[in-house]
């Protein structure tokens, strides 16, 4: 491809999420996480295979990219690369991508046209500069951001936070390109076991990481202590923080009250554990907080300001519920968020930053979807399904009508791999790599929870739904196209679609429209015209603890290892034969002592 083009790349670095959007003259290209490539959940390190990609998939190379512009929470990017070319730190550079990096024209560059900026700037940068308004407000929450020191716009006068206190929340007002900072919410030094002191750190999206350890024994569960929560008593807790005259206040945890937390060898199976009750009690308790908390700070926001439109990123921003809260109790017109609001969606705001505060060109682009990633072209899918041990215990038919087809499967209670297109950036399955199923009958959760995910039973699944017919179903108007708003089912419907309804009653939906997604709009169609009801439960394509698919290979690996009872690689209706269920077990049995040698040779070499 000839230099025609601005091409500007922005990068998520070195911990985790690390990711890669491609803008092509202002609207992006490309962009990809580095999981879907590595199958590393929440993949850190050097971002070489997530600029390939993006490179790859443009056609073009790194010489003619025009700007790089980067983040890194923990440092600024040209000290993290300083630091670690002296600094074993596996977790942010392995062994294995040390040669990778090295050789990197980018990796500790002086060129000019690679920069690094800060942590919630990316993050409002990916908030507003794609959104569909010309003016508003942002909300920046997240569990820790850069250093004060490190923090590249002008802070309100007076702020009076330490140097090395630590970005936990951001406010901001926009109008067109320009961008101002409102507020700024700080947590300071604390001390903690070595580098732990995040968790005592008192911000709200650091208590509810800190909640997430507590309950699940990883920080980054906070999708699944959401889930969690209605299952809570009310009160049952004392609240972890509160909120008065716009100031946040978080005591200190005490073993008082929270003295039961997960540990593995000690409980045992999770959910068999007899801390479950009080476990409940604590998700409850801090997703009330963080509601609560959250709509005073939008509120706060509505009426300093005046602003009609909110737009919302950080990692808090994925609280489907507390979105859906301030989506109708804020007093805003409009409420958009972003799909990829986590850290991965910081390389949308750097490259955005570069086209607006760097190269000074004018906002012409909205994501009206997530669909950004390559789309696979149709000897992938044939190379996919007749590779040996693949052809022998499945059968693959091309369909004249897909969306037909599929609709009579899922009538007839069959759980479907859904593989289309291009991939969704972000961390929520929008319909181009997800599984789909009827949500006529309640059991269908436990069936996908148990057969297919291998995940706590209490985690809800998701409606998509035809966006003309949202209102109909869901109280409160307004669509929802990336699955980050949580809404009441109406009552008249929640026996009608059982399987998608949570315990409180809500569901977190995503609405879809035939212009952004004809041919999921055609599958929902079709099943409308069978059953009536123009709803699906939607889960990302993937298994418990790995990444949600990204190529037609990885979609047959866990269509073929889990209870998934068809796939459809596009036009393609791939079903199990008779043989799978004697290969598959003996396929898993050479695949496991495969890997046992392989680990073993790594460790021993």
């Amino acid at each position: 491809m000839s230099k025609q083009h601005n091409y500007i790349l922005g990068l998520n670095t070195y911990d985790h999420d690390v990711a890669a959007c491609l803008l092509r003259d202002g609207e992006i290209a490309f962009g990809i996480a580095k999981e879907r490539l590595t199958r590393e959940k929440h993949a850190s390190g050097f971002y070489k295979e997530a600029v390939d990609y993006c490179l790859n998939a443009e056609g073009i190379t790194l010489d003619d990219v025009d700007l790089v512009v980067s983040n890194c929470y923990i440092l600024p990017v040209p000290e993290m690369e300083e630091r670690l070319t002296y600094q074993d730190m596996p977790g942010f550079l392995p062994e294995y991508e040390r040669g990778d990096a090295e050789r990197h024209p980018w990796f500790r560059s002086n060129s000019a046209k690679v920069t690094t900026i800060s942590h919630h700037l990316a993050h409002a940068y990916s908030a507003f500069a794609v959104s569909p308004f010309d003016e508003g407000v942002i909300m920046i929450v997240d569990g820790v951001g850069s250093y004060r020191s490190d923090v590249m716009e002008q802070v309100p006068a007076g702020d009076s936070a330490s140097q090395l206190a630590r970005e936990s929340e951001s406010y901001y007002k926009f109008s067109g390109t320009k961008l101002e900072c409102l507020k700024k919410v700080w947590m300071e030094p604390d001390r903690g076991f070595f580098s732990d002191e995040f968790y005592n750190m008192p911000g709200l999206g650091a208590l509810y990481s800190r909640a997430s350890t507590y309950v699940f024994g990883d920080w980054n569960k906070c999708g699944e202590l959401m889930g969690l929560a209605p299952y809570g008593r009310p009160n049952q807790i004392k609240p972890l923080m509160q909120i008065a005259n716009n100031k946040l206040e978080v005591p200190r945890w005490t073993a008082e009250e929270l003295n039961q937390p997960y540990i593995m060898e000690r409980a045992g199976k999770w959910e068999a554990s007899p801390s479950m009750r009080h476990w409940e009690d604590v998700a409850w308790r801090v997703q009330d907080d963080t509601e609560q908390v959250l709509l005073a700070r939008a509120r706060w926001l509505r009426e300093t300001t005046g602003a009609k439109n909110l737009c919302i990123a950080g990692g808090v921003a994925l609280n489907c519920v507390a979105n859906g809260k301030i989506a109708r109790e804020a007093g805003f017109e409009n409420v958009w968020i972003q799909p990829a609001a986590g850290d991965d969606g910081i390389a949308i705001g750097c490259a955005y930053y570069g086209l607006h505060a760097i190269q000074n060109k004018p906002r012409s682009f909205e994501m009206k979807h997530a669909y950004i990633g390559k789309r696979y072209p149709e000897s992938e899918i044939e190379q996919a399904t007749q590779r040996f041990l693949v052809r022998i215990q499945t059968n693959a038919v091309r369909s004249d009508n897909i969306c037909r087809d599929t609709a009579k499967l899922l009538a007839d209670q069959k759980v479907i791999g859904w593989f289309q297109g291009s991939s969704e950036f972000g961390p929520r399955a929008l319909g181009n790599r997800s599984l789909i199923a009827d949500p006529r009958h309640p059991e269908m959760k436990d069936i996908l929870n148990a057969r297919v995910k291998h995940r706590q039973p209490f985690r809800p699944f998701a409606p998509i739904v035809l966006e003309e017919r949202a209102d109909e179903i869901f109280e409160g108007i307004g669509d929802s196209p990336f699955m980050l708003m949580a809404k009441n089912v109406r009552p008249e419907w929640r026996d009608k679609i059982a399987a998608v309804v949570h315990v409180d009653g809500t569901a977190r939906i995503q609405t879809v429209r035939e212009d952004t997604n004809p041919i999921l709009y055609r599958l929902l169609k079709e099943f409308e015209a069978l059953t009536g009801v123009p709803v699906l439960i939607n889960t990302s394509f993937n298994i418990k603890g790995e990444p949600i698919v990204e190529t037609p290979r990885d979609a047959m690996a866990c269509f073929i290892n889990t209870g998934i009872d068809h796939l459809v690689l596009h036009d393609t209706l791939v079903s199990k034969t008779k043989a799978h269920k004697f290969v598959a077990p003996l396929v898993r049995v050479y695949v496991d002592v495969a890997t046992l040698v392989l680990s073993n040779v790594k460790a021993t070499s």
